[in-house]
């Protein structure tokens, strides 16, 4: 079975025709930058001395600065050039990874329709997420084909009413609001039909600079005209969570700053925060500490996936419910901050799920 990978590669070019990749510049920086020795972050790369120095020499005059310096006492560091490489390397990565994994998945699909007998394919639409990714790597690394496509929690609960999918991801809080989002994804799903596939419960929050420059307690603080704020798109879960939990402390959201910038995932949002560009954003906790943020929580939620009752007990689907009550899967969704997967796998009729529609 054939396995493919989507990369973010960034490419420095000259106006001589120059073009260099720095893929093998940009892990030897983050070696540096945690050992404090180029000869140290040389050997962990496998690479002698002289050929690391070569190939930061070669960026650093195409780049027209230094990456790295010395300093007495904490032997090399990364200049402020090397550290904004790291930073657009990972910013790239970040922004765009749920997308080219995404990619990755539907073209290692089609490859493998073409090379291997008929298979059936787990097709996920899904709202972004960390346990989401757990599962399609676990699913792949089991030879098992997957179709991901990381799409708003609505779009993806009508794309299985419309039968484009056996699996659809979306999430619902645990206060108040569940009522009013549950209500979104009502009108698609029918009782009779449909049933729900837990997968994690876990937090959202304020993902906020080490050490909280500003000064941030909580929702509120994001009316500061100080404050710089990256949204999720209209349409997502998240969006719409955020929607309501602002009006809740009574801050307009059309007044607050950045609120129209957007990003299609929580590491995207983390990533964006982490490089500067804004103060604060809301995601998954996971993606806050990955980027090294402060986490503000703010709400529970419940993630789930929709699928047709019909199918549980029939492949593909009975393999995925297999997988999701293994010790191992809990145990990978465990280790992400703020998820709990103790009722992974659990399945959930519509009327506990969504609860009582709103009046």
């Amino acid at each position: 079975m054939i396995r493919v990978e989507c990369q973010v590669e960034l490419v420095v070019k000259g106006a001589d025709g120059y073009e260099a990749s720095l893929s093998d510049v940009v892990p030897l920086l983050a070696l540096v930058d945690e050992s404090g020795s180029i000869a140290q972050a040389a050997a962990l790369k496998g690479l002698s001395y002289r050929h690391a120095w070569g190939l930061l020499r070669g960026i650093e005059e195409r780049l027209g600065g230094p990456l790295i310096s010395k300093e007495r006492g904490r032997g090399s560091v990364l200049s402020e050039l090397g550290h904004a490489v790291l930073r657009a390397q990972r910013l790239c990565g970040e922004r765009l990874d749920g997308n080219l994994q995404a990619l990755a998945s539907e073209v290692a699909s089609d490859l493998n329709r073409w090379l291997a007998p008929p298979a059936d394919d787990v097709r996920i639409h899904a709202s972004h997420g960390y346990a989401v990714a757990a599962l399609v790597t676990a699913l792949v690394a089991g030879d098992q084909p997957v179709d991901i496509k990381y799409r708003d929690s609505a779009d993806a609960v009508s794309a299985l009413a419309r039968g484009e999918c056996e699996l659809a991801g979306f999430h619902l809080p645990l206060n108040e609001f569940r009522p009013t989002c549950a209500d979104v994804y009502r009108r698609w799903l029918d009782p009779q039909r449909h049933v729900l596939v837990h997968l994690t419960r876990r937090k959202q929050g304020l993902f906020i600079g080490k050490g909280n420059p500003k000064g941030i307690d909580g929702l509120g603080d994001l009316a500061r005209d100080d404050i710089r704020f990256v949204n999720r798109q209209p349409g997502s879960g998240t969006r719409m969570l955020l929607d309501l939990s602002l009006r809740r402390v009574g801050v307009d959201p059309d007044r607050v700053n950045g609120y129209a910038s957007t990003e299609l995932t929580h590491s995207a949002i983390a990533a964006f925060v982490a490089s500067g560009m804004a103060d604060v954003g809301f995601g998954v906790e996971p993606a806050a500490h990955h980027f090294g943020l402060d986490f503000i929580p703010i709400v529970d939620e419940d993630y789930f996936f929709a699928c047709d009752r019909a199918r549980l007990s029939r492949a593909p689907l009975a393999a995925v419910i297999e997988l999701l009550r293994s010790s191992g899967f809990r145990h990978s969704v465990e280790q992400l901050d703020g998820y709990d997967p103790r009722d992974c796998g659990r399945i959930v009729d519509l009327a506990e799920g969504l609860g009582e529609a709103v009046g």
